[in-house]
């Protein structure tokens, strides 16, 4: 099951679930110490757990998970690529992989 929790002490929990979500949150923030999203982080939690939503319907009909997984980065990029267009995106991708390596989208680390 695909779960995201993020530290967001200024948006109410219950927003996501008054919209229907039913996803388990588990606690999760960057290795920077920074939150996830500087800015509209609201908005972007409760897209996360439809996100999530759907991507758990998906794999309960057997979409397999790496199937999901680059389908959502091709939607993802995609999406980036129209809206900012092609240099703007390869340099927002040229940023992941220093940000992948330390752990910010390791949902499984464990924070102290």
């Amino acid at each position: 099951m695909l779960t995201f929790g993020l530290l967001l002490t200024d948006t109410p929990q219950s927003a996501c679930y008054a919209a229907g979500m039913t996803s388990i949150k588990t606690m999760f923030a960057p290795a920077s110490g920074l939150p996830v999203f500087d800015h509209d982080q609201g908005e972007r939690q409760l897209a996360l757990e439809y996100l999530a939503e759907a991507w758990n319907y998906a794999e309960e009909d057997g979409v397999q998970t790496a199937a999901l997984a680059h389908a959502s980065l091709f939607a993802a990029l995609a999406t980036f690529v129209k809206m900012h267009g092609d240099d703007a995106t390869a340099a927002l991708v040229e940023l992941l992989p220093e940000r992948i390596r330390t752990g910010e989208y390791n949902l499984d680390r464990i924070l102290q």
